[in-house]
């Protein structure tokens, strides 16, 4: 019996309602054990709003949701029993564990629970069950790209809840690029005065004819993101910001020119690029842009504290090296630092920054093509290009995060009909979300154990707001999670159909939430784009 439940749990015990199970009501009591107080915040608050309970503090007994901590419980497992003797017991190996468990309570207690106010005549009731689960990945992530389309600070909130409603517990903020840049830095105003915003966008994909000439923009403040990290660490979810170098970085050039290569372009005459692809301009290998960098970081550590942040992501992709190579200066560092080629000088740009975080406790993270030129120890690895890039990294040792372009960029489009918006890519649907392993076949157990997990994507250079970002993320991040989370068989063996009968339950609960999901029969009227160019890849995409 699964109860309908999204990821599946590990193992579950009744809820066929054999036997009575739990009905809360005005009198419920809430008793949480020390460690579990952000949990039961939550659930005050969530259980408040949806059914008007007031879970005030008190005892554990029939009538009440007990929360505790047991340290023998792997750290994010939990065991959830509810019966009418005891109501309702949670305990997590850790403080996460429990807030994990308090999501799959909410699961039991219907769509109703996703609600914000209650609705007249619906109780609350839960089965009588036993539940015992744990997650099979300590990475289990999404990344959401702010800076080809930007969201308000509330929109990132609402991220997290959606984040934290599926057990995932990473949420990777790709706040820099070439298109805008959306963090406040103090020393360096103008990164945010000039860099957060451009004048006009382009409307579909590059090879589109259409411009959105509305200028575009926005940047979270100091205090925005330390909303933001507070409200993650309250959902036990890991924020790695990403600051992308050398490359993708035309939005700070624009800011200071003197970071780009100015030997060789007039970078004072840049503005974030109001266009989407791979950008020729990248930071100059001077001190004076490793100077800038460490005081940005320097921010961005103390913005993002190591409880919360021990991963910080540098970008490191997609840098054309054409300046660098037509560039004296650069030339002369590569002649002075000793290097073979511009591959190596990316490495010392890397190198640089691993030192610099690691001497601060931080881990560095990037993009695959950090292998090119040599990787750093302890240095970690997100592989997005396929395959290849996470093994090579996992058998020389390395950490890696697993979101391969081909499986799990939600940019992507779902389906190959002519009504999906701006499509890009290769098809991807939601059973193939759901097939997708992130320890590839033929990895040699040590290095699988280097797998931390998996992430998927969202770039957002067709999703302009909120509700194109919903389109795209669900429901495929449900699969993603149970992925992530369930210990499922071989891809070819998976219960697809199992999943999507479930599915049916997930539709409510994220009607409940307000998501703006695709439907499973196709996109509304209203969530069509037609005559907007996209970029279709027709195919399976390659296994690489």
């Amino acid at each position: 019996m699964d109860m309908d439940l999204i990821p599946a749990p590990s193992r579950v015990v009744g809820g066929d309602g054999a036997r009575p199970g739990f009905v809360p009501g005005p009198d419920t009591t809430l008793a949480a054990a020390p460690g579990t107080e952000d949990t039961g915040r939550w659930l005050r608050d969530a259980l408040g709003g949806a059914y008007g309970l007031s879970l005030a503090p008190g005892e554990e007994g029939p009538d009440s949701i007990a929360l505790r901590v047991d340290p023998e419980l792997p750290p994010e497992g939990y065991r959830l029993s509810v019966a009418p003797e005891h109501g309702v017991r949670i305990t997590g190996g850790s403080a996460a564990g429990v807030f994990r468990g308090a999501q799959t309570l909410r699961q039991l207690l219907g769509p109703q629970a996703f609600r914000r106010a209650p609705l007249p005549g619906v109780r609350p009731s839960v089965p009588a069950v036993e539940i015992e689960d744990a997650p099979r990945f300590a990475w289990r992530g999404m990344m959401l790209d702010v800076v080809r389309h930007f969201l308000p600070k509330d929109d990132v909130l609402r991220q997290l809840d959606l984040l934290a409603a599926h057990k995932l517990n990473v949420f990777h903020f790709h706040l820099s690029d070439d298109q805008g840049w959306r963090v406040e830095i103090r020393r360096h105003p103008r990164l945010t005065e000039v860099g957060g915003w451009r004048p006009r966008t382009k409307y579909g994909h590059r090879a589109s004819e259409l411009w959105d000439e509305t200028p575009h923009g926005g940047f979270y403040t100091q205090d925005d993101i330390r909303e933001i990290v507070a409200y993650a660490a309250a959902r036990h979810i890991t924020v790695v910001p990403e600051i992308d170098i050398p490359g993708h970085s035309q939005a700070a050039i624009a800011a200071y020119p003197e970071l780009g290569n100015t030997d060789v372009v007039d970078t004072a005459a840049l503005t974030p690029w109001d266009d989407w692809g791979v950008n020729p301009n990248v930071l100059a290998p001077t001190e004076t842009v490793l100077r800038f960098y460490e005081g940005v970081f320097e921010e961005i550590l103390d913005l993002f504290p190591a409880s919360v942040s021990p991963f910080v992501h540098v970008g490191g992709d997609e840098c054309p090296k054409d300046q660098w190579k037509a560039s004296p200066a650069a030339q002369a560092r590569i002649a002075e630092l000793g290097l073979a080629d511009e591959d190596e000088l990316q490495s010392w740009f890397i190198r640089h920054f691993d030192r610099w975080l690691t001497a601060r406790g931080r881990r560095l993270i990037g993009w695959d093509e950090i292998l090119e030129g040599g990787l750093p120890e302890g240095a970690a690895v997100s592989s997005w290009r396929g395959y290849a890039g996470g093994v090579a990294a996992a058998e020389a040792g390395h950490d890696v995060v697993m979101c391969p372009e081909q499986f799990v960029y939600l940019d992507h489009r779902q389906d190959g009909g002519p009504d999906e918006p701006m499509p890009i890519g290769y098809v991807r649907t939601l059973e193939d979300v759901y097939r997708f392993e992130p320890v590839p076949p033929g990895l040699s157990p040590e290095a699988a154990s280097h797998i931390l997990g998996a992430q998927a994507n969202a770039w957002t250079e067709v999703m302009q707001n909120r509700s194109r970002v919903d389109y795209q993320v669900f429901p495929r991040l449900a699969a993603l999670a149970e992925v992530a989370w369930s210990a499922l068989p071989a891809p070819a063996d998976r219960d697809y159909a199992d999943f999507e009968r479930r599915m049916t339950a997930h539709y409510a609960r994220l009607d409940a939430l307000g998501v703006d999901y695709r439907p499973p029969g196709g996109p509304l009227p209203r969530q069509r784009r037609p005559g907007v160019l996209g970029r279709p890849i027709e195919g399976p995409p390659p296994i690489v």
